[in-house]
């Protein structure tokens, strides 16, 4: 393991200041792993092997995302934001992008209106004329006045403020070879609702991307809006013009849409499966005794024919909400009166598809309320049977003690045994990353591995002498290894004695019987 982003780091283009929360993403290839954190942008390190002789220096970064789409024009050029998600397609050997834009750019005159619920999915409006006009190389030096993640002063010609009634955007960027430091193709695509907290997940057909999606121009309870959307993955990947199908989805919790794991494929034009968390935070729902799913399928050449569908809801353990949900003060820590946020309204990224001992699986996550006091890890594997549907194989909450275990995020290697890193901390342990697993052929609902320290905590996070909310991750993610197919790779938050903010924390782990060193 080695620290990635965060305080103190300092790469090849200079060093940058943190925000909160960090909003961890992480992509491995072959050679390298591809961190993206709030605040911090982009950074590239390498992996021993063939290529290299060691693991976690950094080759690039830390730079802002935007620096991707340098020369593109339109708004993804223009602006930055947070939410930044980098995934490594082990189909293609690609790496991808993923960037949403949370500030409205200026008025078009295509630009798209609110969707209705019901109405069929619609293709994004195009942001950039012809695009993906060419590959661009994101191995460059940034433009200190629009890329660097110091965030110097703004040149004189720097881009003038958005209008406030313009659109917001979704911005892809796909490589066009397995280096991440090669060229990009680049695509925007309008969005006339804010597209926050996206779940982007590799399938065959596409790349799909879910949003919570909300509009400051109407009622507040919109907020329990989402877009799912899925881009043209097979047009991206060779640079082609591409278009993105969004359908809304209302009075739903967050999204996730089921992330291919290894190279053995899904059956032939199998729909890709969409899992939520049940109740609604918004709505003062905060239990629920099932998962919620759809099954989205996608026609590339009529929308008219994609169709999302709702499938039966499946019953669980029953569960509460850790800390009720988001944005609300209950995770302790040592020597401080600021309690950490949880995200326990949903499930957390990502949501894993695995095809392996002849059976298809999906593994979901979120955080929960436990009998002993502190959180726990509920976890769950489905099985997908031959018409597609969903069924309960087994399920567990891991809270082998009073502390607090949340923010997970679960991976399935290629024998089917389970991984699962979360956040661990409490009243006497300041927050760092640990994470425990189990054995393909372990009983079910149990994580047997012993649970492992990846990071401890020496800090508190945030101001120690105010009460309230301080805002935690978000969410962190986990990465199979492409080589192996058996090394999951996690990153995770921590606090460094005597610093002001988080570090992170990048590391991997394999469990007994897949693979070798």
């Amino acid at each position: 393991s080695f620290d990635g982003l965060g305080a103190g780091f300092s790469g090849p283009q200079g060093t940058g200041r943190t925000r909160n929360p960090s909003d961890n993403s992480l992509a491995v290839g072959p050679d390298h792993i591809m961190q993206a954190v709030n605040g911090l942008g982009l950074a590239i390190f390498t992996r021993k092997g063939s290529t290299f002789d060691t693991t976690g220096r950094v080759l690039y970064g830390p730079v802002s995302a935007r620096n991707v789409f340098r020369g593109f024009s339109g708004n993804c050029e223009a602006r930055s934001s947070g939410d930044v998600v980098v995934r490594y397609d082990q189909l293609a050997n690609r790496w991808l992008i993923v960037m949403p834009l949370f500030s409205r750019g200026p008025v078009r005159a295509d630009q798209p209106q609110p969707m209705r619920a019901d109405a069929p999915a619609e293709r994004s409006v195009i942001g950039v004329e012809g695009q993906p006009n060419g590959a661009a190389m994101l191995f460059q030096p940034p433009a200190p006045s629009a890329d660097s993640a110091t965030r110097a002063p703004a040149a004189a010609n720097a881009p003038r403020p958005p209008a406030a009634t313009g659109p917001y955007s979704m911005c892809y960027a796909v490589s066009t070879s397995a280096d991440p430091l090669g060229a990009y193709y680049r695509y925007e695509f309008l969005r006339a609702d804010f597209p926050d907290y996206p779940r982007p997940a590799v399938w065959p057909d596409g790349y799909y991307v879910p949003t919570s999606s909300s509009d400051d121009r109407i009622s507040a309870t919109v907020a329990t809006r989402k877009h799912a959307c899925v881009a043209d993955r097979e047009r991206m990947l060779h640079g082609e013009a591409a278009t993105e199908q969004c359908v809304i989805i209302e009075n739903s919790n967050f999204l996730n849409n089921a992330d291919l794991d290894g190279a053995r494929l899904p059956p032939a034009g199998a729909p890709n499966i969409m899992l939520a968390a049940g109740g609604r935070q918004l709505d003062s729902l905060y239990e629920d005794r099932v998962l919620r799913a759809w099954s989205f399928h996608v026609d590339w050449r009529d929308p008219g024919k994609t169709r999302v569908t709702e499938l039966p809801p499946i019953a669980v353990a029953p569960y509460r909400y850790l800390c009720d949900g988001q944005l609300s003060a209950c995770v302790p820590q040592p020597g401080s009166v600021r309690k950490l946020d949880s995200q326990g309204d949903k499930l957390m990224a990502r949501v894993v598809y695995r095809n392996a001992n002849g059976h298809e699986s999906i593994v979901a996550t979120h955080s929960i309320n436990t009998a002993s006091g502190g959180g726990g890890v509920r976890w769950y594997e489905l099985r997908v049977s031959p018409t597609r549907q969903l069924q309960l194989y087994q399920q567990g909450t891991y809270a082998p003690n009073g502390n607090y275990r949340w923010l997970p995020s679960p991976a399935m290697d290629k024998v089917g045994n389970i991984g699962i890193g979360y956040s661990f901390g409490g009243a006497a342990e300041f927050p760092g990353q640990r994470f425990a697993g189990r054995l393909a052929s372990d009983p079910r609902g149990t994580l047997t591995l012993n649970e492992t320290v990846l990071v401890n905590g020496e800090a508190a996070e945030g101001d120690v002498t105010r009460a309230g909310v301080q805002r935690w991750e978000d969410y962190a993610q986990t990465s199979v290894d492409p080589r192996d197919d058996c090394t999951i790779w996690y990153v995770g938050d921590y606090v460094r004695r005597g610093a002001t903010s988080y570090s992170t924390r990048i590391g991997a782990f394999r469990m007994p019987g897949c693979g070798s060193r």
